[in-house]
């Protein structure tokens, strides 16, 4: 079984034990020709065709998925995040972080925040004085008295405080996953938590598995 999680920027590939990545204007000649079938979700329309035009019987796992939720809207990468947890806060740092409340396998909401590169964007795009060298040993307990600190503590404070913040409203524990999701996990020490840098490829094998269960296959 071979797994893809095609984003905004990327075909994202789970084989066996191995993870490829290509951009989403990549040439798919790139790929080796793959005799088993291929899994996948989108939350790209364009590089969906361009993954079945390679790969004409990849299958699309969305109608696969039975998620709980009111939220209106919500990306197919979140929704088979949060069904891989019975409760949990779920936060999926990438591109966007996303921060999503599960209690008893149902969805009670979720906020979307700005990734930590578009961070880093952000400043120098206001001006050239504000740029800066991103770092993340920054005591949050202490106001800055220079610029480059004053920059990280404006970031990382708008991650880390409003994830405090459900934690400590809805008392669960917090379940990281996504590239840049490491860089702050030793703000939320206090709490208990988990990493899991393939949780969107383990919940996947997971729906695929209780699928074919289902249709006795």
């Amino acid at each position: 079984m071979i797994l893809c999680d095609i984003g905004n920027t990327t075909f994202h590939f789970k084989i066996s034990n191995s993870s490829l990545k290509l951009g989403v204007e990549e040439n798919l000649d790139k790929l080796p020709f793959f005799v088993q079938k291929i899994y996948f979700i989108s939350v790209n329309t364009k590089a969906t065709q361009k993954l079945l035009d390679y790969y004409p019987n990849a299958i699309n796992i969305k109608n696969m998925i039975e998620f709980q939720t009111s939220y209106i809207g919500m990306g197919i990468d979140r929704q088979v995040i949060c069904s891989a947890i019975e409760n949990g806060i779920l936060i999926d740092s990438g591109s966007a972080i996303t921060v999503d409340i599960v209690k008893q396998y149902k969805h009670k909401g979720g906020f979307i925040l700005p990734g930590m590169d578009a961070y880093k964007e952000m400043y120098p795009n206001i001006s050239k004085k504000l740029r800066f060298k991103f770092k993340t040993d920054i005591n949050l307990d202490k106001i800055p008295l220079n610029t480059n600190d004053a920059i990280n503590y404006a970031i990382l404070a708008s991650i880390i405080l409003p994830i405090l913040n459900v934690q400590k409203k809805y008392n669960l524990p917090l379940y990281f996953t996504g590239g840049n999701s490491k860089q702050i996990l030793k703000y939320f020490n206090k709490v208990e938590l988990e990493y899991d840098s393939d949780l969107i490829f383990h919940s996947m094998k997971k729906i695929i598995k209780e699928n074919k269960k289902i249709k006795g296959k």
